[in-house]
């Protein structure tokens, strides 16, 4: 007996000393964290609401072990350029939509506003997390290599802020507005001339008249972003019911996080899209019930069908493209027909 306990009291102080470089490693690890660096589609003044309270959330809880900074609209890098920056490790994550940052992938024209594709909000995160469009997401982002789809989200509807007032759709014809890239497609049947430019333009371009308006947002970012302040008419007519955006990370960078941060930046995310389903449904009504900037305008229900009725034209053209298309629309078809036929409050009409 003693000499087991002599035994076992020698070998304690060998493993004692053998393990003093591990145990030192979660100190190191404290002293240089893992640092990312994340940009966002949106402006300083959006990102307060769109992202940063979730960023902030997680450098807090991550206490040491990781910091991402956050970065806005083309701070970086131009929008359009942020996959491949993305892809290539020039930053490690970024929040957009598919369609602005042109991902090569079969899904990116659903991304951003596809056109009459939801009605509300909480369309999104149904059509992806119940009705299978997070598993055609990651699938088409693996194909590619070098990018990990991590989350899609609901944003605000799609309305026209504009400068002169939209009462028919000949008036839309000839107007210069700044919209995404599927939007502007869809839109241009009716006359409007899509205008790509910087987002931090906007503003000024719309002033000097280079825009005559923008389609783009709802009410509730026109006010937060300063358009409310240079467009004098919102048209309560919209081509969709939210924004479709997600989270993005470089796929390297991704697989080197520990399962703990990942899975904390998962728990951000999501934070980050709760967030934005009350700040944007609340502010939609709220500032066009109480706001003082913008005079609503409305193109008569029997008019705006004719632009409802061309979206269903545009989407078999879409889902003439491609297998992976074809199946996303019909999806989409499945869902809103379902919704329909739920009736109230799933669909009024």
């Amino acid at each position: 007996m003693t000499n087991r306990r002599d035994f076992l009291k020698k070998a304690g102080v060998a493993t004692a000393a053998a393990g003093a470089s591990s145990l030192a490693a979660p100190a190191v690890l404290g002293q240089s964290p893992i640092k990312w660096r994340l940009q966002t589609y949106a402006g300083p003044a959006l990102a307060e609401h769109v992202i940063k309270p979730s960023i902030d959330a997680f450098n807090k809880v991550a206490n040491g072990e990781m910091e991402i900074e956050l970065y806005f609209a083309d701070q970086l890098v131009p929008t359009s350029e942020l996959f491949r920056a993305m892809q290539n490790g020039t930053i490690d994550a970024v929040q957009s939509d598919d369609d602005s940052i042109a991902a090569p992938t079969e899904v990116s024209v659903f991304g951003g506003y596809f056109p009459f594709a939801t009605r509300y909000s909480l369309d999104v995160p149904v059509l992806f997390n119940q009705w299978g469009l997070n598993e055609i997401w990651e699938s088409e982002y693996s194909k590619i290599g070098g990018v990990k789809w991590l989350s899609a989200g609901a944003w605000d509807p799609c309305h026209f802020a504009t400068k002169e007032p939209i009462n028919s759709l000949e008036d839309l014809k000839g107007k210069r507005v700044f919209t995404f890239p599927t939007a502007g497609r869809f839109l241009s049947r009716f006359g409007v001339v899509p205008v790509t430019l910087p987002w931090e333009d906007i503003e000024v371009a719309v002033q000097t008249g280079e825009l005559d308006g923008i389609a783009w947002s709802g009410i509730t970012e026109d006010y937060t972003v300063g358009w409310a302040d240079v467009t004098n008419y919102f048209l309560t007519n919209n081509i969709s019911g939210a924004w479709c955006g997600s989270y993005f990370a470089n796929e390297e960078r991704w697989n080197e996080l520990p399962p703990h941060l990942q899975e904390l930046f998962k728990l951000c995310m999501d934070s980050s899209h709760y967030y934005r389903q009350h700040w944007y449904w609340g502010g939609e009504a709220k500032l066009r019930v109480d706001g003082t900037k913008m005079e609503l305008t409305t193109i008569p229900d029997a008019e705006w069908a004719q632009v409802e009725a061309e979206a269903r034209n545009f989407w078999d053209e879409i889902a003439a493209e491609s297998e992976v298309k074809a199946k996303v629309v019909g999806i989409l078809r499945a869902y809103n027909a379902a919704m329909d036929k739920a009736g109230r409050p799933y669909r009024y009409t």
